[in-house]
């Protein structure tokens, strides 16, 4: 005999169980997957076949193609016109072109020269409506007529669907510039691509020819001005040459300065002979207190020739007097005479030092006035030449304010011939290198790779949803799940059964109709027998947390199982939903529970035998099942049964939808609680236990019914015979 499974049982789990919560378990993920590779599989199809018929129904596009050359810009029109800075990149220049391409006014030429407005392609009325039109409806109900299109409408509309449908581009760091038109009418989409660059270039034509008469105009404009200034600037020369009286002002002033130097020269020399004279008259003024003798004592003075020759005089006749005084006395003749000699000495050395002494006052009076008249002559001269130099200055500037207007004049005058000249000969710096033929194989739609996409999507999709749901199945698929989460053994393992046998799945043990299946319940049955210590379990409630998780059929045929070893009775508990009535074919207004509790009718009339088992089917539907359920008749309804029944199985109500569950409870030896695999959440089945747990029901253990046992195998959960078939060989 098997014994239960529990969960203080470590081998009976998986061998990740321990693991960290947070490894990915990829095979756990391709499980998933696999499990739910049909429906990625018609995803997949769906999506391809809808791919498919979206592509075929895609009208094809055409892209022409041409390559234009664009050079840098060249030597502008004006040469004193600012030139391009050697330092801007070709890219930005290339930019710049790649949106004039692009530009507004090139693609309305097109329109233009091409005629596109009449094209079904460019055709603002040849366009599709849609398929409600409100403004059409609003018009038609309030009687407003619709309005045509105007000739500018239609134009811009043709203009914006050719610029969209412009692609241009540059491929590396060349100067090729390929320019591309996607159309449907692939001969159009040539003739608008070759149009395309040829418009462009007409448009740099165009543009260059418009800068030189814009040039030349504001030339002939700048020039008459500039013709004006040269003349008011000689005009102002002139009149400055003749109300000065200048005629040759380089002549003047060489003259006036040589004459100031001369005079600086002479007054150098006047300076030097007036400092003289004040010296020697400065002596003289000293000693003029002091007697003559003192002047004639003075360098100035005894530098004379003459001093020096009446000082010799003096000096012999003084002398002459001094030999005779030895000779003779004072009245002799001789010394009378040669006193008389030295006295007019002595007189006429005094006379001519007062001479000397007056010639130099004159002398230095003199050497003051020629100073002072050199002065002012060179004063005179210097501000004459400062005067000459201002003019000059003046006159240099007017001269150079007329030749810079008449070399301004000279240029603007040698450009506007040029300009005028070479106006009809501009070249553009871009030119034609492949003409645009038509297509033979349309760009787009790209078929292979849209389905390709397409079948990706759909295929990391169904792969996405299949990993969500498994991460969102909040269900139990397994007897070690169940144990985790409830702390309640598992009773058994209850497969799946087949489609075609599952109307009649409550007579499935009594006919042994799917071995698995009966094995399983003879599981349910040894389990249950093998969890009784001593006291058997007389009186047995089965519930579930929902309605359809099965619990009617596992009731119904472990009620068959158990009677092959004891006699057994089934009762039908569920007044709202009776199924047992149905199952069994019982005829319609057999009396059963309901009644039997009402007092209505008699035990025998109400038990059915089917086989070995005897049957209490719910009866009529009552009003009040849950007050039927809580009488004391009930109970004492049990109590006799007890006396005549081994096994008394109670089919109960879910224990989530009513209250019925935990009163039955009350009066079960045991309560084994049936959960639907990959159906019922765990946290309703967690709330249902724990009601059930909280009226102190008898909860024994869980069967997990409807069992997927190939799914299950595939994902690892059941690894051996005995898993598939509850231990059967154990237990028959």
């Amino acid at each position: 005999m098997n014994s239960p499974i529990r969960p203080d049982r470590p081998w009976q789990r998986p061998a990740g169980a321990a693991a960290d919560s947070d490894f990915i378990d990829l095979k756990k993920i391709w499980h998933a997957i696999w499990s739910r590779k049909w429906g990625i599989v018609l995803l997949v199809a769906a999506v391809t076949v809808i791919a498919a018929i979206l592509v075929a129904r895609m009208t094809p596009i055409y892209k022409s193609i041409a390559t234009v050359l664009i050079e840098h810009e060249g030597t502008p029109v004006l040469s004193f016109q600012p030139t391009p800075d050697a330092r801007t990149e070709l890219s930005e220049y290339l930019q710049t072109q790649l949106s004039l391409m692009q530009s507004r006014g090139v693609a309305a030429k097109v329109v233009r020269d091409l005629n596109l407005t009449e094209h079904p392609e460019f055709d603002l009325r040849q366009q599709s409506k849609p398929l409600v039109d409100i403004g059409a409806i609003v018009r038609s109900l309030t009687g407003e007529e619709t309005e045509p299109y105007t000739e500018a409408e239609i134009m811009d509309y043709a203009t914006r669907v050719l610029m969209d449908r412009t692609a241009v581009w540059v491929e590396g760091k060349s100067q090729l510039v390929y320019l591309s038109i996607s159309m449907a009418d692939r001969l159009t989409a040539a003739q608008a691509t070759n149009q395309l660059a040829q418009a462009y270039i007409e448009a740099q034509l165009e543009a260059k020819v418009d800068m030189s008469m814009t040039a030349a105009s504001w030339m002939n404009d700048r020039l008459a001005s500039l013709r004006e200034n040269l003349q008011a600037s000689e005009d102002r020369l002139q009149e400055y040459l003749d109300a000065e009286g200048l005629v040759d002002l380089e002549g003047v002033n060489t003259i006036s300065a040589n004459e100031l130097s001369l005079t600086g020269d002479r007054m150098i020399d006047a300076r030097r002979q007036r400092a003289e004279a004040e010296s020697q008259y400065r002596q003289v003024e000293s000693m003029r207190s002091q007697g003559w003798e003192r002047l004639a004592s003075v360098p100035a003075v005894l530098g004379h020739p003459l001093i020096q020759q009446f000082k010799a005089d003096q000096a012999h006749a003084r002398s002459r007097v001094e030999d005779l005084s030895r000779r003779y006395g004072d009245r002799h003749p001789a010394m009378v005479s040669a006193r008389s000699d030295l006295n007019a000495a002595t007189a006429s050395l005094r006379q001519q030092v007062e001479q000397v002494v007056a010639s130099i006052e004159r002398n230095y009076q003199l050497a003051v006035a020629n100073e002072n008249s050199l002065k002012a002559s060179f004063n005179e001269n210097k501000g004459r030449i400062q005067d000459i130099s201002r003019k000059e200055f003046k006159v240099r500037d007017l001269q150079r304010q007329v030749e810079s207007d008449r070399a301004l004049y000279d240029t603007f005058m040698t450009r506007l011939q040029e300009t005028t000249a070479t106006s009809d000969l501009s070249t553009t710096n871009a030119r034609i290198v492949d003409e645009a033929i038509p297509p033979a194989e349309p760009s787009a739609p790209n078929g292979t790779l849209i389905m390709a996409v397409a079948i990706f999507l759909a295929l990391v999709l169904g792969i996405a949803q299949a990993i969500i749901r498994e991460i969102l199945d909040n269900t139990f698929k397994s007897s070690e799940e169940v144990e985790a989460k409830l702390n309640l053994p598992v009773m058994g393992i209850v497969p799946q059964v087949p489609r075609k046998l599952r109307k009649e799945v409550s007579h499935l043990f009594e006919r042994s109709g799917d071995k698995r299946f009966c094995e399983a319940v003879r599981t349910i049955r040894t389990n249950l027998l093998l969890s009784e210590t001593g006291q058997p379990r007389q009186v047995l409630v089965i519930t579930s947390t929902a309605p359809g998780e099965g619990k009617s059929s596992v009731s119904a045929n472990l009620a068959f199982a158990m009677g092959q070893l004891h006699r057994v009775l089934l009762i039908d508990a569920d007044l709202r939903r009776a199924t047992l009535d149905k199952s069994f074919d019982f005829k319609p207004g057999t009396p059963g529970l309901v009644n039997l509790i009402g007092g209505n009718a008699k035990l025998e009339d109400c038990i059915q035998t089917v086989g070995n088992v005897d049957m209490i089917a719910a009866g009529a539907v009552p009003s009040n099942p849950l007050e039927l359920l809580s009488s004391p008749r009930f109970a004492k309804l049990i109590e006799a049964l007890k006396a005549r029944y081994d096994r008394i199985i109670i089919d109960s109500p879910p224990s989530q939808a009513v209250s019925d569950a935990a009163v039955l409870s009350k009066l079960a030896d045991a309560v084994i609680y049936v959960v639907k695999s990959d159906s019922t959440l765990i946290p309703h089945v967690q709330k249902g236990v724990s009601q059930l747990q909280n009226s102190s029901a008898p909860i024994t253990g869980v069967v997990l019914n409807h069992v997927d046992v190939e799914k299950a195998r595939k994902n690892g959960q059941f690894r051996g015979y005995y898993d598939h078939y509850g231990y059967s060989e154990q237990t028959v």
